[in-house]
């Protein structure tokens, strides 16, 4: 178990450990954990399985389409999903991946109860009703499944190219079509453009402010009218005007899969010393060539002819990134100031009466014994007041709420700058690191020849 659970925490992997989420356990003592369950579950019950028999934990691995989740909304699916498989009765922990183009989960769960009284039996085509479990969670944060994937005994399973082009599209994409095929109608206002949508089967919810969603057939939670989960020209008022005839119709964005990530060349002489075989050798030499490829490539698109400029860009992306990481945690800072301000403020506020009665009765004990809790909640939201303000003046609570409203969009737009950035960084390190290594084994080359 220790060596599985230090790969699923791999911090190369999990960005530093940050994509590591628990439940009823510590990844960081995982492993000692479920054996400690297992001793109670043999003090409890008098079993005890053959050591070589016996299952200690189990893990299930779950992936996601390139570019379609964030690592850390994919770590919240997984956390349900695992709590939704064990029912909340056994301890698990979920390790997110990162370092390859697909976001990944490493789950593992203890086969003990968290009553030590019980073990996880395993039963008749178990893996195909976690499958479905899996698609069903995916299914309702509007993420892609496999629809009709191929068991192993029935032939081999489906390359991913070859998947990616026969599955159907998502339901975003099937909902800016349902848009186009309504606006093509050329309904005369925008109540007539939603009853075409009802018509074509989308329901219609309308929200609080004017917002609009539609429900896709097939989906759980429905999708809202914007443009910032459509594309560019759909937000309500983008459709007005498309009704209007004054804007042309909103295109179709591509649903394309995005680039390969450019990756590390491997050292073969390194690792063929800790004993990989020539089939490793084979393997790695291919591998080396592609990413040599990728690497040039990614030269000659951004024009960098020559070493000065490459590490003058990789530079650069790496200060962006750093820049953009601090900027973020002095927004999520103040964020967290401004909500926590916010709840000592509604506390002092809800309190401040009892402790107005407890003046009045003059500091009486049997007051005090009546409203110990609630003058306990008053010093907690007054001290912690003070602590935040710092000798500074309370805001008004509207002031407050405008705070808070405009620091969680600023956090937004900071995060998918801080993401692109990340990408950005790591690309132009790798290229860098790609040249680095090229231009090393050259020279390398160059000197033996000389010698000889």
């Amino acid at each position: 178990m220790k060596d599985r659970f230090e790969y699923g925490q791999n911090p190369d992997k999990t960005e530093g450990g940050e994509l590591i989420s628990c439940y009823e356990c510590d990844h960081m003592t995982a492993d000692a954990e479920f054996l400690l369950s297992k001793a109670k579950y043999k003090a409890i019950t008098g079993r005890e399985q053959q050591r070589d028999a016996d299952v200690l934990c189990y893990q299930i691995r779950q992936s996601f389409k390139p570019g379609e989740i964030t690592p850390e909304e994919a770590n919240r699916v997984g956390y349900e999903t695992a709590m939704r498989w064990t029912k909340g009765k056994h301890a698990f922990f979920v390790a997110t991946h990162t370092d390859r183009r697909h976001i990944h989960n490493h789950i593992y769960y203890n086969s003990t109860a968290l009553d030590c009284a019980h073990k996880y039996r395993d039963f008749f085509r178990s893996a195909s009703a976690l499958r479905r479990l899996s698609d069903r969670v995916c299914l309702e944060n509007d993420l892609s499944v496999i629809t009709n994937p191929k068991l192993h005994s029935k032939g081999r399973f489906l390359h991913y190219g070859q998947w990616i082009g026969e599955r159907p599209p998502s339901a975003q994409q099937r909902l800016r079509l349902a848009i186009r095929d309504a606006l093509a109608k050329k309904p005369a206002d925008f109540e007539a453009f939603l009853r075409l949508m009802e018509g074509a089967g989308y329901a219609v919810k309308r929200g609080r402010g004017g917002v609009i969603s539609f429900l896709v057939p097939g989906q759980k939670k429905p999708t809202r009218l914007r443009a910032s989960t459509l594309g560019d020209g759909y937000d309500p008022e983008d459709i007005r005007t498309v009704i209007a005839g004054k804007r042309p119709t909103p295109a179709i964005p591509d649903e394309a899969p995005p680039s390969q990530r450019i990756n590390l060349i491997i050292d073969i002489q390194e690792r063929l010393s800790q004993g990989k075989g020539p089939a490793y050798e084979r393997w790695a030499k291919v591998y080396n060539l592609k990413q040599m490829a990728a690497t040039l490539q990614y030269l000659r698109e951004h024009e960098l002819g020559d070493y000065d400029a490459l590490a003058a860009k990789t530079s650069g992306a790496v200060d962006r990134f750093h820049a953009l990481a601090g900027e973020l945690r002095d927004t999520e800072a103040a964020l967290a100031r401004t909500s926590d301000l916010m709840a000592a403020t509604v506390e002092y506020a809800t309190t401040r009466p009892v402790f107005d009665g407890y003046k009045a009765a003059r500091y009486s004990k049997k007051y005090l014994a009546e409203h110990e809790a609630e003058l306990a909640s008053y010093r907690a939201a007054k001290a912690a007041m003070n602590d935040i303000l710092a000798g500074a003046k309370l805001p008004k609570m509207d002031a407050l709420k405008k705070s808070r409203r405009e620091l969680a969009e600023k956090k937004k737009a900071l995060y998918a700058e801080y993401r692109k950035a990340q990408e950005d960084m790591r690309e132009a390190v790798a290229i860098k690191a790609n040249i680095d290594h090229l231009l090393g084994a050259t020279g390398g080359r160059e000197n033996k020849a000389q010698e000889r």
